[in-house]
């Protein structure tokens, strides 16, 4: 790529420092040379960093910050005071321009309040979602799961306004001209569920077009599945299904490496299948899936695992520089804008209803 892509870093919101951080833009950076960074956090540690990394240096501009949001700050409290944190100079600069797309490993709650607040909900967008890359069994590889904890309520034009901007991720992040979408719910047949998810299938389904096929509701085995490529929930369900699904990678990948070091006969059986080993550990290593993309907003906003290593961060940088190779949010927001009038409002929620549909 011949363009430049400016990516805004905090450098500090994750759960490792700046190091993994450093390192995962310096992995991002060998395979996309076009990238540069503004880095926010302390001047002092990022340049030691740095200075071991001359390559990365070149393409880096530190700005200097130093209070960091904390992992268990409640998102009110640091929007009241974090207005001086690297997750708040990061996501400034995208909304001045200085920047295409910021990226954090810091506290969601207050990464998606500071964004709202900063950036502003798109037109026509209620709630903003958080969308992810699940593998599957797609050509591709994956398919795009959302909202993954943006909000734990949803009702039936919310979940409308998600099956919208998941289906234009996957026309970007896929390629796919007419992406599948389909409504996470406890079963297929059109009776199931609340009577907000029955709202929302007919809100899809009426808002299906050419740009979208509403294939109806799926249910949780069928997200590795290839029944559909945006599957759409509230995210209250779908953080859960998120965190159970990293869970179970991490309880695999160990199990696989303790069972191969049981005996010598399993060593030498596990150099035989090496290859395949491999490929199957970096299909469901979820650090090659790293980041969530912040959807609903103007402008882009990459979220990244707290713990992740260099290879989550290069994940997640990666994502973000294919975010800023094209105007997505204001692509959503005009496909939104093209159904906003003519579709129906929906039936409201009971404010427990989240907790009464688990």
């Amino acid at each position: 790529m011949n363009r430049r892509i400016v990516i805004s870093i905090d450098a500090m919101g994750g759960d490792r420092g700046p190091a993994p951080i450093l390192l995962g833009m310096d992995r991002a950076l060998a395979s996309n040379p076009s990238l540069h960074f503004l880095v926010h956090g302390d001047e002092t540690q990022i340049g030691k960093l740095l200075d071991r990394r001359p390559a990365l240096r070149g393409h880096c501009e530190i700005r200097h910050a130093t209070q960091v949001v904390n992992m268990s700050e409640k998102p009110s409290r640091a929007l009241r005071d974090g207005r001086d944190s690297t997750m708040w100079r990061a996501i400034e600069s995208v909304a001045k321009g200085e920047a295409q797309v910021a990226v954090s490993s810091g506290n969601t709650g207050a990464l998606m309040a500071m964004s709202i607040f900063i950036l502003r909900k798109a037109p026509g967008i209620d709630r903003p979602a958080i969308a992810v890359i699940w593998p599957s069994q797609a050509p591709h590889g994956y398919n795009i799961v959302l909202d993954m904890g943006a909000d734990v309520r949803a009702d039936a034009r919310n979940l409308l306004q998600y099956a919208v901007m998941g289906s234009e991720y996957a026309r970007l992040s896929f390629g796919i001209a007419r992406p599948r979408v389909g409504l996470l719910n406890v079963g297929k047949e059109p009776s199931k569920g609340p009577p907000e998810l029955r709202d929302a299938a007919a809100l899809i389904e009426s808002a299906a077009s050419e740009r979208f096929e509403f294939v109806g509701f799926v249910e949780g085995n069928d997200l590795p599945r290839t029944t559909a490529d945006v599957l759409v929930t509230d995210g209250f369900t779908g953080n859960v299904l998120l965190k159970t699904a990293e869970g179970t990678a991490n309880f695999i990948r160990q199990s696989l490496t303790d069972a191969f070091r049981h005996s010598v006969w399993s060593r030498l059986g596990a150099l035989f299948a090496l290859t395949s080993l491999k490929r199957m550990r970096e299909r469901i290593d979820p650090r090659r899936a790293n980041g969530g993309v912040f959807l609903g907003l103007n402008g882009a906003v990459v979220k990244s695992h707290g713990g992740a290593d260099a290879i989550g961060t290069a994940s997640a940088i990666e994502l973000a520089a294919k975010m800023a190779e094209t105007d997505f949010p204001m692509l959503v927001a005009r496909q939104l804008a093209s159904l906003g009038a003519a579709s129906p409002p929906a039936r409201q929620a009971d404010s427990g209803a989240v907790g009464a549909n688990e």
